[in-house]
């Protein structure tokens, strides 16, 4: 595949800059596999000069056998009283033997002045002088014109001046950066273009932050006046508002403008991706992150799903499957009937047998809203609803009793909590004890112990999230609470809810239906195998 534009995720260094964000070296080792995997050209692993937790990783990064990607060094330009192989900044990036190195330099003469307390000619020294090192030691060098957009906006000939020492020096790419974020797309397009005239064969990139929430829109108009290169991070981390979201930019940039920057098969694992850095990464998914959230095709408006039954794109900007992800049928009061027929057919549930049960669920999941339920993000008690009003439900066992337990001793401040359960799974009674670090996880590790010897299966599901809300907070104590419980094993993930005055109930409830959701699903497979 020809590429037209490169990719260039600053995650492992711009990103790790994000409140929040601390990555270990081997975060960074097995966030570079995801990077390679979703066909990002240019991996930015780090400053070796700033702290040895990244000279380690370009250590080890060495190892990664990376197959689209190419490592890349962080560093600025030399200091004002340092020759470039004085310095010990330009040669720690040496050091590290990436292929390719990134260092920043002042494009912004109030920063000149200011930050680095050097003469205009002196930085322009500074720039030729490190690029033209790293080009002596046989480095693919990419500039980054620091602050070049307030730069150019306050003194246009010497922001030009600066990139123009980088491009004589060598460079292989000018990257002009919005490192404030406050500039609009029109403010990026004209300047680019201004540069564009100024070195027409200079290879262009770009580097924006999103703090007037334009990152991604400043990204794309930027390649559409030159830039080859585009910078940013995974799901949009960084410093302040974060950068430019690198997945939007893709899917834009491949799926809306056809331009070649990834293959349709990375294009692909998009969704995957992104989710799986955002675990590493210790920051939970966005769900109405565009293009990749569980929320971004997901449809809930009666007349808008009745709509997307007769045609996908009366509603979507694009097919879900192109990024990796996929349409979400949603229900709740607002549903109509073809969201509940939409959303059963997702989860391979038929009415053909009883097609008056259509109107039945409407009626329960409208009362159960009512009383505090709230299905959009629990499709197993939702799937295990349309089963019980189709009547050919039969339970995998049967509650007898529950207590709970928790003591705290006089000599040890931390708190014991047991559970114990009584339950039935075919005229057998099976009475279990286990402890928890709380009431719902002793309830959770009891409710397994007792099922697993008769269901094997529930051994590979594991609790992925656990979610309380108060619904009727007036109420005070007595207020009731909705528990959210998300699930997964090998093959999926799952949310069930439950609604009670008490705490311990509503868990019970929203525990019961992840299991029953689990083995039910098992069953339905091993007969559609046979």
């Amino acid at each position: 595949m020809k590429t037209n534009v490169f990719l260039f995720d600053s995650t492992l260094r711009d990103g790790t800059q994000g409140e929040g964000i601390s990555l270990s070296v081997d975060d960074k080792l097995k966030i570079s596999r995801a990077l390679d995997d979703m066909g990002i050209h240019y991996i930015e692993g780090g400053w070796p000069g700033s702290n040895p937790k990244d000279v380690t990783f370009f250590r080890l990064a060495k190892s990664l056998k990376l197959k689209n990607a190419k490592l890349t060094a962080f560093g600025s330009t030399r200091r004002r009283d340092k020759t470039a192989s004085q310095d010990d900044n330009i040669r720690a990036l040496i050091d590290v033997r990436t292929p390719v190195v990134c260092i920043f330099g002042k494009s912004w003469d109030l920063h000149v002045e200011h930050a680095l307390r050097a003469t205009l000619e002196e930085n322009l020294r500074m720039i030729s002088d490190s690029v033209k090192y790293l080009k002596s030691k046989n480095r693919e060098v990419v500039y980054d014109a620091e602050h070049f957009f307030d730069g150019f906006r306050a003194n246009q000939a010497y922001a030009l001046a600066t990139l123009k020492a980088a491009w004589e020096a060598g460079a292989d790419n000018l990257s002009l950066c919005d490192t404030n974020g406050g500039s609009l797309p029109n403010q990026i397009g004209d300047i680019v273009s201004v540069v564009r005239r100024f070195l027409p064969r200079a290879a262009l990139g770009i580097h924006v932050h999103n703090d007037s929430d334009c990152a991604v829109a400043n990204s794309i108009i930027a390649v559409q006046k030159g830039c080859r290169l585009v910078q940013g991070c995974v799901n949009g981390y960084g410093e302040r508002c974060g950068n430019a979201n690198l997945v939007s930019v893709i899917a834009a940039l491949k799926g809306k403008m056809g331009v070649d920057c990834v293959s349709e098969d990375r294009m692909r694992y998009l969704t995957e991706g992104s989710r799986y850095i955002s675990e590493l990464v210790n920051i939970v998914p966005d769900n109405r992150q565009p293009y990749v959230g569980r929320s971004a095709f997901a449809h809930k408006g009666g007349v808008h799903v009745s709509a997307m039954a007769r045609h996908a794109k009366t509603y979507e900007h694009m097919d879900p499957a192109v990024v990796g992800n996929k349409r979400r049928i949603l229900v709740s009061e607002l549903s109509g009937k073809a969201n509940i027929v939409l959303k059963a057919k997702e989860l391979k549930i038929g009415f053909e047998k009883d097609p008056q049960a259509i109107q039945r669920v409407m009626g329960i999941v409208k009362d159960m809203e009512h009383q505090g339920y709230q299905f959009e993000g629990a499709e197993g008690s939702f799937a295990l609803l349309i089963q019980k009003s189709l009547r050919n439900y039969k339970p995998f066992f049967k509650l007898k009793n529950f207590r709970i337990i928790v003591e705290r001793s006089r000599r040890d401040t931390s708190l014991v909590t047991e559970a114990t359960l009584k339950i039935e799974v075919d005229g057998q009674e099976v009475h279990t004890a286990a402890e928890g670090d709380g009431p719902v996880e002793a309830l959770d590790r009891a409710l397994r112990k007792s099922l697993e010897r008769f269901y094997p299966s529930l051994r590979e599901m594991t609790l992925a999230d656990f979610k309380v809300r108060v619904i009727n907070a007036s109420a005070g104590t007595g207020a009731k609470v909705r528990v959210l419980v998300e699930s997964r094993d090998r093959q999926e993930e799952w949310g069930t809810v439950g609604v009670s005055e008490n705490i311990i109930e509503a868990s019970w409830l929203a525990l019961v239906d992840a299991v029953e959701y689990k083995l039910t699903k098992d069953a339905r497979n091993r007969s559609s195998r046979r």
